[in-house]
């Protein structure tokens, strides 16, 4: 949905991974992340591989000094979280411009991953492990 915030434009995208829901907003900038209102390295510990999943669209589309990311996210650990950042921040591009589809989905960027943490079964300790077994 693209909306005009004070005349600029604002393109949002929904990411989700596991329990987590990001909403990414972007906004014309210079390329800061805004994650619950703490700065993005700060927000996901300085782990290179988190920031990197959370800016890899922009990354590959060449756009990482042209937008401000600011992220709503809740639910979840950090890997989830910025997974479901990578794919909001995926669908916001694709507002901005229909042309970007493509490539951020030869990457992957737009497919939601959905492995999801299985349910417990009754008789079980976990979804799979059982108690232990008494031969008397």
């Amino acid at each position: 949905m693209q909306a005009t915030d004070k005349d600029r434009a604002v393109y949002w995208g929904t990411g989700r991974r596991k329990t987590s829901v990001a909403r990414v907003r972007l906004v014309p900038g210079t390329g800061q992340m805004t994650i619950n209102g703490k700065p993005g390295d700060l927000y996901l510990q300085y782990n290179p591989a988190y920031l990197a999943a959370s800016k890899a669209p922009l990354e590959a589309l060449g756009l990482e000094n042209d937008y401000d990311v600011l992220v709503n996210v809740h639910g979840g650990g950090l890997t989830g979280q910025s997974d479901a950042i990578r794919l909001g921040a995926a669908r916001a591009l694709c507002q901005l411009d229909p042309d970007n589809r493509k490539p951020l989905k030869i990457e992957g960027y737009l497919t939601r991953d959905p492995r999801a943490k299985e349910r417990r079964k009754y008789g079980l300790k976990k979804a799979r492990k059982a108690p232990q077994f008494s031969k008397r």
